[in-house]
C-alpha cells in the first residue's frame, strides 16, 4: 500500500518541516527536564543530606539507562518508518511498528530479569556507599516492574517520530509530567490525606508516570496513527523484517548503551571522590540538561527528514535539513552556554538551597566549565540524529567507542584522581595523576565533546550516510 508523501515533505521551506518537528519535541523535553528538576527539588528541600542528592543521581543515571536499552529498536524503528514513509509504503511502515513493538518486548523481559538479578552489583560498581546505596536500592526495587511501560513509550513514540507525528509524544509526555510531580510530591511530603512515604513516595511517583505515558501511546497505537497500528496478524515475528531492523538497530543499540555504560564508568569515577562531589556533580549535571533541549529537539527532526527525504530519492533537502537543524540547536545552545557562565552560582542554588553551599559552590565550578562545551554538544547531537536516521549506526558507535573509550574516561582518571592503578602483565601500574577532583573528571568532558563533534562531521561532510541500505 503506497500514499501521498507526508506534509513533511512537501513544504515549500527546510525550516518549516523541522519547527514543526522540533518544537512539540522541544516541549516534551521541557516537561521531561521538568521531572527531574522536580525530584532533584523535592530531595534537596524535603531530604536534605548529600546521601539523599547522591542517590538521587544515581537514579537519575540508572532511570536514563534503563529506556537507552530500547535503542537498539527504537532507532532503528525510527529510520526504517520514516525511509518506509517517505517512499510512500505505508503496509512495510505499519509492519516495521509491529516488528518493532515484538522485539521491545523480548528486550522487556530481558531487562526486568537481569536487572533484578544484578542490580545490586551494578550499584556498589558505582561505588556509592551506605545509605546513598541502600536508598538507590530501594528505589529500584519499586520502578522495575514498570520496564515494560518504558518500553512501549520508548518504542511507540520512535514509531510516531519515523512518520513525523511529535504532537503525540508530547501529550503523552504532559500527561506523565502531572502525574509523576503530583504523585511525587503528595507522597514525599505527606500532603492531606497521603502519607508521608519520603524517599520511597520520589519512586512511586516515577512508576505512575511511566505507566501513564505508556497508556496513551499505546491506545493512541491501537486506534492508529498516520497509518500507522499495532495489529496482532502483524506481530507474528517476521525474521527477514527483525533481521533487517536489527542490522541498523544492533549497532546503533550499543551506541547508545556505550555511551550510557560509560557515563556509569564515568559517575564512578566521581562517587569515589566522596558524596559532597557525587552530588555537586549531579546538581551540575542536571543543570546543563538545560541545554539538552533543543539539542534533542532538532535531533529528531533531523532523524526523521534525513530518513524521510531519502527514502524519496532527494539528497539535497536531506543535507539541506541537517544544516538548518544543526545551524538553529548551534545559536540556542551557545547562548544557553552564556547564561550557565554567567548565572552558574544563581542556579546551583535553586537546587539545593542556601543551607548546603559547599555543593552549591561546586556544582557551580562545573557548570562553568560545561558552559565551553554546548557550541560541539549541539554540532555533536544534531549530526548524530542525522547520521541515525540515514541508518549510519555503526559510525555513531564508533564515534562514541573513541570519545568515551580513549578520551573521556582515560582522562578523567588523569585529571580526577591523585593516582590510579593500571593492571599491566600481572601487576599493578601506579600513575600520578593532577588530582582536580571532580573538576578534572569534567575537564575531561569538554574534550570528549570536542573529538565527538569533529568526528561526526567528517562523516557528514563525506557523504558515505547517503548510500546506507535499510
Amino acid at each position: 500500500m503506497h500514499l501521498a508523501a507526508p506534509p513533511e515533505l512537501v513544504a515549500s521551506s527546510t525550516i518549516r518541516p523541522i519547527l514543526r518537528l522540533a518544537l512539540p519535541v522541544l516541549a516534551g523535553q521541557l516537561l521531561d527536564m521538568m521531572m527531574g528538576f522536580s525530584d532533584k527539588w523535592l530531595t534537596g528541600h524535603f531530604l536534605p543530606g548529600d546521601k539523599y542528592m547522591a542517590a538521587i543521581t544515581l537514579v537519575a543515571y540508572l532511570l536514563g539507562f534503563l529506556p537507552s536499552i530500547f535503542a537498539a529498536v527504537s532507532i532503528s524503528a525510527t529510520a526504517m518508518v520514516a525511509r518506509f514513509f517517505g517512499a510512500g509504503d505505508l503496509m512495510m511502515a505499519r509492519r516495521v511498528a509491529n516488528q518493532a513493538l515484538v522485539i521491545g518486548a523480548t528486550l522487556a523481559v530481558v531487562i526486568t530479569t537481569v536487572a533484578a538479578l544484578f542490580g545490586s552489583r551494578l550499584v556498589a560498581i558505582m561505588g556509592l556507599q551506605g545509605d546513598a546505596a541502600d536508598l538507590t536500592l530501594e528505589y529500584v526495587a519499586i520502578v522495575l516492574p514498570v520496564v515494560p511501560a518504558m518500553m512501549i513509550e520508548q518504542v511507540g513514540v520512535a514509531v510516531l517520530r519515523g512518520a513525523g507525528d511529535t504532537v503525540t509524544g508530547l501529550l503523552a509526555m504532559t500527561f506523565q509530567n502531572v502525574v509523576n510531580i503530583a504523585v511525587a510530591f503528595m507522597l514525599v511530603s505527606g500532603i492531606g490525606p497521603f502519607p508521608a512515604m519520603g524517599w520511597r513516595g520520589l519512586a512511586y511517583g516515577a512508576a505512575a508516570g511511566y505507566v501513564s505515558t505508556a497508556t496513551i501511546i499505546f491506545l493512541r497505537l491501537v486506534i492508529g496513527r498516520y497509518g500507522l497500528r499495532f495489529q496482532l496478524r502483524l506481530m507474528k515475528p517476521d525474521l527477514d523484517l527483525i533481521r533487517r531492523l536489527l542490522r541498523i538497530g544492533i549497532p546503533g543499540g550499543i551506541d547508545v548503551m556505550s555511551i550510557a555504560g560509560c557515563q556509569f564508568w564515568f559517575l564512578s569515577i566521581v562517587n569515589r571522590l566522596g558524596n559532597t562531589a557525587a552530588a555537586a556533580h549531579g546538581v551540575a549535571i542536571t543543570i546543563e540538561s538545560l541545554s539538552y533541549l533543543p539539542g534533542v529537539a532538532f535531533q529528531v527532526a533531523a532523524t526523521t527528514l534525513v530518513g524521510q527525504y531519502l527514502g524519496a530519492g532527494d539528497e539535497r533537502r536531506a543535507v539541506r535539513s541537517v544544516a538548518a537543524a544543526t545551524g538553529a540547536a548551534l545559536g540556542i545552545m551557545s547562548l544557553s552556554a552564556i547564561a550557565f557562565y554567567l548565572g552558574a552560582d544563581w542556579l546551583a542554588v535553586q537546587f539545593v538551597g542556601r543551607d548546603q553551599p559547599e555543593i552549591a559552590s561546586r556544582a557551580a565550578m562545573l557548570v562553568r566549565i560545561v558552559a565551553f562545551g554546548q557550541p560541539p554538544l549541539a554540532i555533536l547531537m544534531v549530526v548524530n540524529g542525522a547520521l541515525r536516521g540515514a541508518g549510519d549506526t555503526r559510525w555513531t558507535l564508533v564515534t562514541t567507542c573513541i570519545g568515551f573509550m580513549l578520551v573521556r574516561i582515560p582522562l578523567a582518571y588523569w585529571l580526577a584522581w591523585d593516582q590510579f592503578h593500571l593492571p599491566l602483565f600481572g601487576s599493578d601500574l601506579t600513575i600520578h595523576g593532577w588530582g582536580l577532583g571532580v573538576r578534572g573528571a569534567w575537564y575531561a568532558m569538554v574534550i570528549d565533546l570536542v573529538v565527538r563533534c569533529l568526528l561526526v562531521v567528517y562523516r557528514f561532510l563525506n557523504g558515505a550516510w547517503k548510500r546506507i541500505e535499510v
